[in-house]
């Protein structure tokens, strides 16, 4: 009798029950904030869709909907938030088939990309445009990330407990929630995000001084609500001044990574250093920058070789 009940379902209402029920409380909010705008998006688009209709069909032609607007990579996330409340549908008996099987994911024309990192060069005209003034500023905030691969709620959320001068390092243990209006900490990205960081003495001298009469358990950057924005603004003027090319913020953790990638550290350093869940999530990332290196040496070795005879 549920079963059937549920057939007749609308697909909108399912998914929202199963949101409910399997991903309220258990995921980041963040996180569950895609999901509802996913639930939105799904009411708006088959406002009259019921679960015993959903099959290859309609979910494909759902999905050609949500394309027209949308591109390519924000049309498969889409499709992976359905998709999880629909295979639960299959489970359930709900759905007698996987209506998800072999779909087309489609989008429309990707935006051109703006730089996704700067090289050595224009990192050093950057920094040299930088008004590090004897207060913190965004100034410094932009410093930080560039010489850490911080996330941005990372590096929102430093205190100066989380100063080791000692030993020149950083913990990250926590992030800043700046999409709520008050502004919060919450826990990292995942566990392999709680790390320390190692910084240079020169980066330890400057912050020990910055910080030393700030509250010990309060964020060093925030005073009011914060915005990706506003950084993002400065960035792109310091980056006009300097004669480079534009980059965002979450692009300066971009740039860390490949600047250590190209002075020779290993991959499993990087990984560590920006925090992600495996070796895997920095090679896909970075497999450009990979492959390039790869090349490189493999000139070395056939210079070496050719030195044997």
């Amino acid at each position: 009798m549920r079963t059937k009940r549920r057939k007749e379902q609308m697909f909108h209402e399912y998914f929202k029950e199963w949101v409910n029920l399997y991903k309220v409380g258990a995921i980041r909010s963040i996180t569950l904030q895609k999901y509802y705008v996913a639930e939105q998006k799904l009411q708006e688009l088959a406002p009259n869709l019921r679960l015993k209709e959903l099959d290859r069909y309609s979910y494909q032609q759902l999905l050609n909907d949500y394309a027209l607007t949308h591109e390519k990579q924000t049309t498969m996330d889409f499709h992976h938030h359905l998709k999880g409340a629909i295979l639960d549908a299959v489970d359930e008996g709900v759905l007698t088939q996987n209506p998800t099987r072999k779909i087309v994911i489609k989008g429309k024309a990707p935006r051109p990309k703006k730089a996704k990192f700067l090289n050595q060069f224009e990192v050093q005209a950057l920094l040299k445009e930088l008004n590090l003034t004897e207060e913190i500023n965004w100034d410094w905030f932009i410093l930080l990330v560039v010489k850490t691969g911080l996330r941005f709620s990372e590096a929102l959320a430093l205190t100066p407990l989380d100063f080791d001068f000692s030993k020149q390092k950083i913990e990250i243990n926590k992030t800043w929630n700046y999409k709520k209006k008050t502004g919060s900490f919450q826990p990292t990205k995942n566990e392999s995000s709680n790390r320390k960081i190692q910084i240079d003495w020169q980066l330890a001298m400057q912050f020990s001084q910055l910080i030393k009469v700030k509250e010990p358990d309060k964020p060093i950057f925030v005073k009011s609500r914060v915005f990706n924005s506003t950084i993002n603004n400065r960035l792109g003027v310091l980056c006009t001044r300097a004669n480079i090319p534009i980059i965002t913020v979450h692009s300066l953790r971009h740039t860390h990574a490949s600047l250590l990638l190209f002075a020779g550290v290993s991959i499993a350093s990087v990984a560590n250093r920006l925090g992600h869940s495996s070796m895997t999530t920095t090679q896909e990332t970075y497999l450009h920058i990979i492959q390039e290196l790869e090349n490189q040496d493999n000139d070395k070795i056939i210079r070496h070789l050719s030195m044997l005879m």
